[in-house]
């Protein structure tokens, strides 16, 4: 007996719907391993992820949390992860020691690193620091960094004591008198000035001579060779999640929350804020979002091999590239 035709259009219409339900190329996982735990600045990431637009290129996002950008630049440089989110300078300093990544698109065109202190421990300012004790973790990018920013503001970078804190612990310490000053992005600024109110002192390191670029995407060489299509697509959505969360941040930070319970919505959206100034410069404006200016970069490189040290030298260029940038996709602010 011959099946109705409705029935067969029908059974017709769900194989098609089927198909298309689909992935018409397999997925290739990436492991994204981030510099630090999730906060409003990962926003875009999650978003993209929610979204699908990094499913729709073939990417299968597993997105890691970090523990400092020096572990992330290692992770990555050493092929455990093949892309990853440090701090540009802990990665100039990284490839110098056969760390071999790249960065490919640059998120923080203003350095982030902040220093605070309590204004009754008598610090008024840098120059106060000498004999000090500043806590933060072993890995944190300010502590590969901290000769850089001591000698440019006359303190010898050995006239601080450092003290291994939990990222979480840095308040506390603050308060209890264990640490004099701490470091932080400025980022989350706001959660220290609602912790420590009018006692607050801070010092942003752009404001004291020193404004290297933040953080950058950064890949493993080997793997981009390998795989430089699957690259420029995970860059691609990325630039789009980043323009597109600086457009309207409130759903970004709502799949942010969504995929990281303990974080709050209220909380995070300050966070993006303060993320937006460290994002906006005039190449970032005029040029595109992610940008690594070429003058920039050099200067980078020759500030982190006067202050810090590079084991074996490197053409600068080697560390990063734009090529798979939109140059269509700038900021906005």
């Amino acid at each position: 007996m011959r099946a109705p035709k409705a029935i067969v259009a029908g059974f017709v219409t769900g194989l098609g719907l089927a198909a298309l339900a689909v992935p018409a190329f397999a997925q290739q996982k990436i492991d994204f391993f981030l510099n630090w735990v999730p906060g409003g600045d990962h926003a875009p990431y999650y978003y993209a992820k929610k979204m699908g637009w990094y499913a729709a290129e073939g990417i299968d996002l597993n997105i890691e949390p970090g523990k400092g950008s020096a572990l992330a630049v290692q992770k990555v440089g050493a092929g455990a992860n093949p892309i990853g989110l440090a701090d540009m300078g802990t990665a100039l300093v990284g490839k110098g020691k056969g760390a071999n990544v790249v960065g490919v698109l640059n998120v923080y065109a203003n350095s982030p690193q902040g220093l605070y202190w309590l204004k009754s421990s008598g610090i008024k300012g840098i120059k106060d620091f000498p004999g000090k004790k500043i806590g933060n973790p072993a890995g944190d990018a300010a502590r590969t960094m901290w000769p850089a920013i001591a000698k440019a503001n006359g303190i010898d970078p050995k006239s601080v004591t450092w003290v291994n804190i939990d990222a979480n612990s840095k308040l506390a310490a603050l308060k209890s008198g264990s640490i004099d000053v701490t470091t932080s992005f400025y980022n989350i600024h706001h959660i220290f000035k609602k912790q420590l109110g009018d006692d607050m002192g801070f010092v942003a390191w752009r404001d004291v001579g020193l404004n290297p670029y933040g953080n950058s995407v950064i890949v493993n060489a080997e793997f981009l060779k390998a795989n430089k299509p699957l690259v420029a697509k995970f860059v691609k959505v990325t630039q789009k999640a980043f323009a597109a969360c600086v457009k309207d941040p409130k759903p970004c930070v709502q799949a942010l929350v969504e995929a990281n319970g303990a974080l709050k919505f209220d909380n995070e959206m300050q966070n993006w804020a303060l993320v937006e100034v460290l994002m906006s410069d005039d190449v970032s404006r005029k040029v595109a979002l992610g940008w690594h200016d070429d003058k920039r970069m050099a200067e980078d490189y020759e500030l982190v091999k006067t202050y810090v040290g590079i084991e074996k030298p490197y053409d600068v260029k080697t560390i990063y590239t734009n090529e798979f940038l939109d140059p269509s996709i700038k900021m906005s602010k």
